[in-house]
């Protein structure tokens, strides 16, 4: 017996194309395997089957446009017939080829319910603001026994890496995303069989009555085969619908509606597109009916930026020539880790795009030391500690009070300055896969050994990958100490959009003169670089002097 799968309903979806057939003739599936990605204007789905069974036959292929109730292709042998030597008697003629919409539900007999697991789909979290949340690292497989917080897999953003725990127990039914895939709050990760009341599925689309049906007779059995071979052969697959053309349609369409949102293109390469700033009207698509695919998108940029040897205009900048450097030879290419190639990008587009300056100076912390050394010893015993960053952060919250251009953010039109009214510190903080910045939320509202305690335990959250998304957003002012490793002084990046970076070195002992003599005090290097549009440098000097008196005599953060 053959069953026919069709496109569901699509909602209000113009054009539905078919972006990839995940099975092949002669394949068995499951119930809810996946059988074919469908993909519109908004978004991409995966069309499960609701049966298990053998494909017979494709109707559609790769690239077609399809709408709702279109023939997609054919199962012989469902798993859920009845396994009954005698025919149970239909209710009503049966065919022999019934057609069956995706994700129709049968109904369930009564009779049939009984104590069997139910099914739980574990979902993206809340990720705040992130783009480009990928699946690094999937840490189970089908078959896995859960329990409640354990890990499933690893997310990462441009800014974080993250493990997400299951909120329920459970085993591993089938994993719903693979690794190197986007994903977006409220997607499928996981589906898992949880200990639970649930109706027995069972399936109705033949007609076919429970098993306290009566059998039917020969008779019945003989008309049944004869109404099956009087039936019409399935409907000839669908013709694929004909390229989208580059102009509106109609009259109805709006002027504000331009050729890029014409374009055949799918969700993913639009944001892609716009991520890049590419209008898709000059792109040429490579794919089906001249669809453009995300390689076009990657074509067009590096012909934009290889285009000219010298930069015209200001509208780019020459390319770095590929070199092959086996001449010389033998080498290796280690993969970076997707948070350092993020870094990469966003340190190289606050380079290209802030006027830099970096202001440097010095400050006494002689007094400080002893002061933050002597209650460490009762601190220890509660588990606390004070650091040198701690006062850091809390002398540089006094500065961004009584400085609130520091703590601000420029306008793209340069026609304003957005001052924040809350204060909170990015720290950077070194990982194994490269830079991170969480963030004191409210800093100005911490003493300084909350401070202590909220830097340690960021900076070990960063450190076991176990940051949120939202510890990685929402900085005013970043602090970059170097003082456990060396250096006299660095030229700290501005972390846009934010206008300003403090940079801490190490901390030496100099002879300073006192007015009568030299005498050796503890001096603290500060490095401080500042989007030049945003702060003239005596404003950054007088920032500077600030932090050095205020880290010099401590007393003024009472004050």
């Amino acid at each position: 017996m053959s069953n026919q799968i069709l496109v569901p309903d699509v909602g209000e979806a113009d054009e539905v194309s078919v972006i990839e057939i995940l099975v092949h003739v002669g394949d068995v599936v499951s119930v809810d395997d996946s059988l074919i990605v469908l993909e519109s204007e908004k978004a991409s789905m995966e069309i499960p089957s609701p049966f298990a069974g053998r494909v017979s036959s494709i109707i559609i292929k790769e690239g077609d446009e399809v709408e709702e109730g279109d023939l997609l292709l054919e199962l012989e042998g469902s798993e859920q017939e009845t396994t009954s030597d005698e025919a149970p008697e239909p209710e009503a003629p049966v065919r022999e080829t019934d057609t069956i919409q995706v994700a129709e539900q049968s109904s369930t007999p009564a009779s049939l319910t009984s104590e069997v697991p139910t099914e739980q789909v574990v979902l993206v979290p809340d990720v705040g603001e992130a783009k480009d949340v990928v699946v690094t690292e999937i840490l189970v497989s089908v078959g896995d026994t859960l329990a409640i917080e354990d890990s499933i897999l690893v997310l990462e953003s441009e800014k974080a890496s993250m493990e997400i725990p299951t909120p329920m127990a459970g085993e591993v039914q089938a994993v719903l995303v693979a690794e190197g895939a986007e994903v977006d709050e409220g997607d499928e990760l996981i589906r898992l069989v949880v200990s639970g009341s649930s109706d027995q599925a069972v399936s109705n689309s033949t007609g076919a009555a429970s098993t306290e049906t009566a059998p039917a007779t020969t008779s019945e059995v003989s008309e049944l085969e004869t109404a099956a071979e009087s039936l019409p052969a399935p409907a000839p697959a669908p013709a694929p619908a004909p390229a989208l053309e580059k102009v509106r349609a109609d009259a109805s369409i709006s002027d504000r509606d331009t050729d890029t949102a014409l374009v055949y293109a799918g969700p993913a390469v639009r944001k892609q597109a716009r991520e890049l700033g590419v209008e898709l009207d000059q792109v040429e698509g490579s794919g089906r009916q001249g669809r453009v695919v995300k390689e076009d998108i990657q074509a067009y940029v590096k012909q934009r930026l290889t285009s000219s040897s010298d930069v015209e205009g200001g509208s780019g900048i020459p390319a770095i020539p590929e070199t092959d450097f086996t001449r010389w030879g033998e080498v290796e290419d280690v993969p970076m880790p997707r948070i350092r190639q993020f870094s990469a990008r966003n340190l190289h587009r606050s380079w290209l795009n802030i006027p830099h300056v970096t202001q440097f100076d010095e400050a006494d912390v002689t007094e400080l030391e002893a002061f933050r050394k002597e209650p460490n010893s009762q601190l220890a015993a509660e588990g606390k500690k004070l650091t040198p960053l701690a006062f850091i952060v809390r002398a540089c919250v006094s500065a961004l009070k009584e400085y609130p251009r520091f703590n601000a953010s420029i306008k793209a039109d340069f026609s304003a300055l957005t001052i924040k009214r809350y204060i909170n510190i990015g720290i950077a903080v070194e990982t194994d896969d490269g830079l991170m910045v969480p963030v004191i939320k409210d800093a100005d509202q911490m003493g300084v050994v909350e401070l202590a305690e909220a830097c340690g335990e960021l900076a070990n959250a960063a450190r076991d990958r176990k940051l949120t998304m939202d510890a990685m957003q929402g900085a005013t002012f970043t602090i970059s100490s170097l003082g456990g490793i060396g250096g006299t002084a660095f030229t700290p990046i501005v972390n846009a959009p934010e206008v300003a970076i403090l940079g801490a070195s190490r901390t030496s002992v100099s002879p300073q003169w006192n007015g009568e003599s030299f005498v050796p005090r503890t001096m603290l290097p500060l490095s401080l670089s500042y989007d030049h549009r945003a702060i003239d440098g005596a404003e950054a000097a007088r920032f500077t002097r600030y932090l050095s008196e205020v880290l010099t005599d401590i007393r003024r953060l009472i004050l």
